[in-house]
């Protein structure tokens, strides 16, 4: 796209706020939506946070070794660049510029913007531009002339690239910057990124030196008769004496907040640093068992969850997980077998986390036909179209304003929906039908499939854009055939929500364990109903598996849809509720009884 192109894009954004989506690429677009919202000014856009001296004193002191790191490849990338009218940055992981290198001439016209050290160069401050964008998106970008959406910055030509600790953390960005005319700017995406490697590969290195020589210093106190552990700068345990590895069965390294703080008494015994004295790389730390037996699943306790959590490993590793997402408000995705109780999950992240208080709005997209959804889900204004309720219908969307909006079965969404869910998450406001102004809500999205989410993208179901929207913590859940040895407590958790006493023979129970179960929870559940349903309380002893039981080789092999699924689950549901009479069935679901006839015999249940 030529430059005057992007200015008259730029120009009639910032003038009326319409932006013609397909000739901007997504991150900037993106970026300028925030910037608006944020009231960031387009006309301006010049550094206004600046650190004072003391101040930068103690930033640069505090990344301390990023700097140290970082310096001698900046220098080396410059002097490669020599004549190409280009600066290079280190900024920290909140923004503010850490060091600048480069030709005199070009520091000095990037001064007259303040992109100076000690400046803060993020999105609300200065408008979208690399090193903001970087920072927010935790990408590699390059953001060029007007596609900044301050004027300050359109005159220069900009790259940058994260900077990540082993474990993850953002320790910072980098960033090249040159003036627009400069030609070299094609290549300087290749050059910050390789740049940014390296840094990241030191910081890797010097982590592993700093771990052995933490655990060196801590080895005196292997046999000290009080647990202790050492703990490193990013706060993961590396190293446990005898006494503590006796009272903690959990395998190090692991992070030291997952040693539940109603456990464990910490103390810290001293401070441990370099040779040379200039970093500090870790702590020496006492722990006081406030239990007689703290363990792995001490966390539990902390989090509600309205199953049976059992001993499987599998499943405590996934509710481990749910635990920690439930203190965030970041976009889950829960994906497994159609059965193990996604919702019941999604439910249970919601209640533990600070939405608790607000709604949990529950939908299954499969059951929704393509022309109802968007009306579903959206809302629509009073007399949007033919039908619509005078009224009007706020939609799912709105209901959960304030809590948690669970979509099963996201893959069935069509992809004009996935467009308009997609706006929905980045800007945090609905358009209902009919309406002609957006409506601002607060929502937590969770999301669910039992189909392949990367495959759906792949064979384009499912947006690329969408799926990096609501796959930000994907959660797995084992099916019911990795979870046999908590067989036993299922069946008691079902007897006391059923309030039954039926007591099943141990060979029924065995047989249970050796069972594939395809059909997961769904499948033990509908079983346990047979037999309650059929001998109430007293269950005969020498009760046979066939007498309840029923494989997928039995049944016709016929597949059903999500939406078929949960429409035979609604007919034996009603069938149950009319003890088995068909028109008191039909009269309850509100359906003709030749209609309920006729589903009868679909679904094979006549």
């Amino acid at each position: 796209m030529s430059e005057t192109v992007k200015r008259d894009v730029w120009q009639r954004f910032v003038r009326e706020g319409v932006l013609d989506e397909a000739r901007l690429q997504k991150r900037i677009e993106e970026s300028w939506y925030i910037c608006q919202r944020k009231g960031v000014n387009p006309y301006d856009g010049k550094g206004s946070d600046i650190l004072t001296a003391e101040q930068l004193r103690q930033r640069l002191e505090k990344n301390d070794r990023l700097t140290s790191i970082a310096e001698p490849i900046m220098e080396k990338v410059i002097k490669s660049i020599r004549q190409a009218n280009t600066i290079i940055l280190l900024i920290d992981n909140e923004g503010y510029i850490l060091a600048a290198r480069g030709p005199g001439q070009t520091l000095k016209r990037a001064s007259e913007i303040n992109f100076v050290e000690g400046s803060r160069w993020t999105e609300d401050v200065v408008g979208t531009n690399a090193v903001g964008t970087a920072l927010r998106t935790g990408e590699a970008i390059t953001v060029i002339g007007t596609e900044h959406y301050s004027v300050a910055s359109q005159h220069f030509s900009c790259s940058a690239a994260p900077i990540h600790a082993p474990d993850g953390t953002l320790l910072g960005v980098l960033d090249m910057t040159s003036a627009l005319a400069d030609s070299r700017h094609e290549h300087m995406l290749a050059a910050v990124c390789a740049a940014a490697f390296a840094i990241e590969q030191q910081w890797a290195s010097m982590e592993k030196m700093d771990e052995q020589s933490l655990i060196m210093a801590a080895s005196f106190y292997r046999q000290h008769p009080v647990p202790m552990a050492a703990v490193s700068a990013s706060d993961s345990v590396v190293w446990m004496n005898d006494a503590m590895k006796e009272q903690c069965r959990m395998t190090i390294p692991f992070p030291l907040q997952e040693l539940p703080s109603n456990a464990w008494k910490q103390d810290v015994m001293r401070d441990v640093f370099n040779e040379a004295g200039s970093f500090q790389i870790g702590r020496l730390i006492q722990f006081v068992p406030v239990k007689k037996t703290p363990s792995l699943n001490g966390w539990i306790d902390r989090f509600h969850y309205n199953g049976v959590i059992g001993t499987a490993e599998s499943f405590r590793h996934a509710l481990w997980q749910a635990e920690r997402v439930a203190k965030t408000d970041a976009a889950v995705h829960i994906y497994g077998e159609t059965g193990t109780g996604k919702e019941i999950l999604a439910r249970a992240i919601h209640e533990n986390s600070s939405r608790k208080r607000g709604p949990f709005i529950a939908v299954n997209c499969g059951a929704i036909p393509a022309s109802l959804m968007e009306s579903e889900l959206f809302g629509y204004t009073a007399g949007a179209f033919t039908g619509a309720s005078r009224s009007g219908y706020q939609g799912k969307i709105r209901d959960a304003d304030g809590g948690t909006l669970f979509l099963d079965e996201i893959g069935d969404i069509p992809e004009q929906m996935q467009i308009s869910l997609l706006r929905v998450l980045q800007e945090q406001e609905v358009m209902p039908v009919g309406a002609s102004r957006p409506v601002p809500i607060n929502i937590r999205i969770i999301t669910a499939t039992h189909r392949n989410l990367l495959e759906l993208v792949n064979t384009r179901k499912v947006r690329e854009d969408l799926f990096y929207r609501i796959y930000v913590f994907p959660i797995q859940l084992p099916p019911l055939r990795q979870r046999l040895c908590d067989m036993e407590e299922f069946i008691a958790d079902y007897k006391k929500r059923t309030h039954w006493n039926g007591r099943l023979p141990e060979s029924l129970i065995h047989v249970f364990k050796q069972h594939t179960f395809p059909g997961n929870f769904r499948e033990l559940f509908n079983i346990l109903d047979r037999v309650r349903i059929l001998y109430g309380d007293h269950v005969p002893k020498d009760l046979a598996p066939s007498d309840c039981m029923i494989s997928l080789e039995q049944e016709s092999g016929r597949q059903w849809t999500t939406r078929q699924e949960l429409e035979r689950e609604e007919l034996i549901r009603a069938m149950k509720e009319a003890k088995g009479h068909a028109p008191t069935a039909a009269r309850k679901m509100g359906i003709p009884r030749s209609t309920f006839y006729r589903k009868l015999k679909q679904y094979e249940m006549n």
